[in-house]
C-alpha cells in the first residue's frame, strides 16, 4: 500500500482534540483534518473538537477537512462518506503527478464512478499508460483526465478500506 501512503498506511482518529489532547465525546460533532505529511507523499488525519477549530486552531499541511459526528467508542461506525468531501479532494488532486496522490485520485475516481457522480466517457492510451475521461454525471461540462496507475485489485480493496478509514474513522 506504500502508492498510498507510508507503509504504516493512513492514520486513524485518536478520539482526542489535536489541539487540546482532550477526548471527543460519542456522538459530538468534530472536525476532520486532513494534512500533508512531510516524509513521504501520504495524508495524516487529525482530529478537532468545534471549540478548538472554531477558535482557530488549525495543523500545519492542511490539505482539507470536513465535519463529522464522532462514533461510539470501539464501534465501527457506518461509512457515510460525505460526497462533497470526495469531490473537493478529487478536485484538489488534479495535476499533482506524485504517484501516491495519482492513486489516491485514481481511487476516489472509482468510488464517485460507483456513486454515479461521474461518468467515463473515453479512455487514451499515452506512454505512461492508460488515462480515463470523466464527467461529472448530468452536465456537458469539461472532461477530467485520471491516469490509471495499474493497481491491482487486491490492492484497489485495500486502497479503499484506507480511504474510508481516512474519510470516516474507527476510533
Amino acid at each position: 500500500m506504500a502508492r498510498f501512503g507510508s507503509s504504516q498506511g493512513v492514520s486513524r482518529p485518536t478520539g482526542k482534540c489535536a489541539a487540546t489532547n482532550e477526548e471527543i465525546p460519542y456522538a459530538t460533532p468534530a472536525i476532520a483534518a486532513l494534512c500533508e505529511r512531510e516524509e513521504d507523499e501520504g495524508f495524516e488525519r487529525f482530529d478537532y473538537s468545534i471549540e478548538a477549530w472554531e477558535r482557530g486552531d488549525r495543523p500545519d499541511r492542511l490539505f482539507s477537512h470536513w465535519r463529522y459526528i464522532t462514533p461510539q467508542e470501539g464501534k465501527k461506525p457506518d461509512i457515510v462518506i460525505d460526497e462533497a468531501v470526495l469531490v473537493d479532494l478529487f478536485e484538489r488532486l488534479e495535476g499533482d503527478d506524485r504517484p501516491q496522490r495519482i492513486a489516491f485520485r485514481y481511487i476516489i475516481a472509482l468510488v464517485l464512478l460507483r456513486k454515479r457522480k461521474l461518468k467515463l466517457v473515453g479512455r487514451e492510451e499515452t506512454e505512461g499508460g492508460e488515462t480515463w475521461l470523466l464527467r461529472w454525471s448530468g452536465t456537458d461540462g469539461e472532461v477530467s483526465k485520471v491516469h490509471n496507475p495499474g493497481i491491482q485489485e487486491d490492492e484497489i480493496h485495500g486502497l479503499s478500506d484506507q480511504l474510508s478509514d481516512l474519510l470516516q474513522g474507527d476510533m
